[in-house]
């Protein structure tokens, strides 16, 4: 990944590059922004211009024996943690066992999420993590001298996914790390990561991609007319992987629409018998997509209240979801609708946790059906 192929982020590339140039480097770095800004992409350019031996003024040269190994992202300075899921079977326990469909994946496109990480190393109902056996990886690569770079670089996905063993370890060697070494963490929900880690990084946050930015890179995917692409970039908000989910995805958005509906209707008029036939239709979901469904509900829930209010430049609903909207939203209020948000929210943490969905799902169904008739 260059700079030159990170879609908008005029000002965040800048930063980055001119810091190098001044000779600043942080040993740690939280890089955080919403899901899809290219925070990864940027990580990784920032990496390969930091080790290129050519830099130019605005990039790496690209043919220097560091960018050469960059391009197949297995330099041998450059580490990475994400999370994955153990499978004892296939004796994979620690991030490099799933090294080569890492390296695939990230090759592929930049612009991901958990979700279609877990989907490509065939995750199933398993939820990703960083495992305590991490930290023993991450002090063994840090305490080996650099092999070809001045510097030794661990990028970090998602280090809210650690476990706190292996976050503590961590903790250790940010406040102490071996010379010349750069940590960019790369977090969606810094909030989550331990906040001793948060008070020993620089905390470097990346916007929403612009929407002319989001419109150059689109028309290479979408062919649909001007007023089409536009409503895309409003409901993106700022993030590529979403924009490419609508356009890719509206099949799943679709199915997430339908179950909300339903939902809501069975609240709406307390129809026990379907909240529990719904909790099974919950249930075959598979927890990753539990989530997700949580989520989308949450965001239903927060846009029907700005629909009611009639602010539509921060309404980003669809036709369909708009349409639903027109008889639901006068339900979502000023004295139900943070409530509704917090149970969506406490419910999606309890499935983090492998509570049982189906109790999950139904203690939710009975909580809903409470709040919506509450004015």
């Amino acid at each position: 990944m260059f700079f030159r192929n990170i879609i908008g982020q005029t000002e965040i590339k800048h930063r980055l590059i001119q810091s190098v140039k001044d000779g600043y480097t942080p040993h740690a770095r939280m890089i955080r922004g919403p899901e899809g800004a290219g925070k990864v992409a940027l990580a990784l350019a920032y990496a390969r211009y930091l080790s290129c031996t050519q830099r130019g003024e605005d990039d790496a040269c690209g043919v220097c024996p560091s960018c050469v190994k960059y391009n197949k992202l297995a330099h041998p300075d450059l580490h990475f943690v994400y999370p994955i899921v153990k499978n004892d079977k296939k004796k994979k326990e620690i991030c490099d066992d799933y090294l080569p469909e890492w390296r695939q994946f990230v090759l592929q496109n930049p612009y991901f999420n958990l979700n279609s990480w877990l989907n490509f190393i065939g995750a199933e109902n398993s939820q990703g993590m960083i495992y305590a056996k991490e930290s023993d990886e991450i002090i063994r690569k840090l305490n080996l001298k650099a092999y070809e770079s001045e510097y030794k670089i661990m990028i970090v996905w998602l280090p809210e996914k650690m476990h706190e063993a292996c976050a503590n370890k961590l903790l250790k060697m940010i406040e102490e790390p071996p010379s010349n070494t750069v940590f960019l963490l790369i977090s969606e929900n810094p909030d989550r990561v331990i906040g001793t880690i948060q008070s020993r990084t620089q905390s470097f946050p990346v916007p929403p991609i612009d929407d002319d930015s989001m419109m150059q890179a689109l028309q290479k995917h979408c062919h649909s007319t001007l007023d089409t692409m536009q409503n895309i970039i409003h409901l993106a908000n700022g993030s590529y992987l979403k924009a490419i989910e609508l356009i890719e995805s509206g099949e799943e958005t679709g199915r997430y629409l339908e179950l909300f509906i339903s939902i809501m209707r069975n609240c709406w008029k307390r129809d026990v018998k379907n909240m529990r036939t719904e909790s099974e239709n919950f249930t075959g979901l598979g927890r990753e997509k539990q989530k997700s469904f949580l989520s989308y509900a949450g965001n239903m829930i927060r846009e029907n209240f700005f629909y009611r209010l009639n602010l539509p430049e921060i309404n980003y609903l669809n036709q369909e979801e708009a349409g639903f909207a027109k008889n639901f939203s006068p339900y979502v209020n000023e004295n139900n609708v943070i409530d509704l948000i917090n149970e969506l929210a406490l419910a999606e943490r309890h499935i983090e946790s492998n509570v049982n969905p189906r109790m999950v799902f139904f203690d939710l169904s009975m909580k809903i059906a409470v709040l919506i008739k509450k004015n």
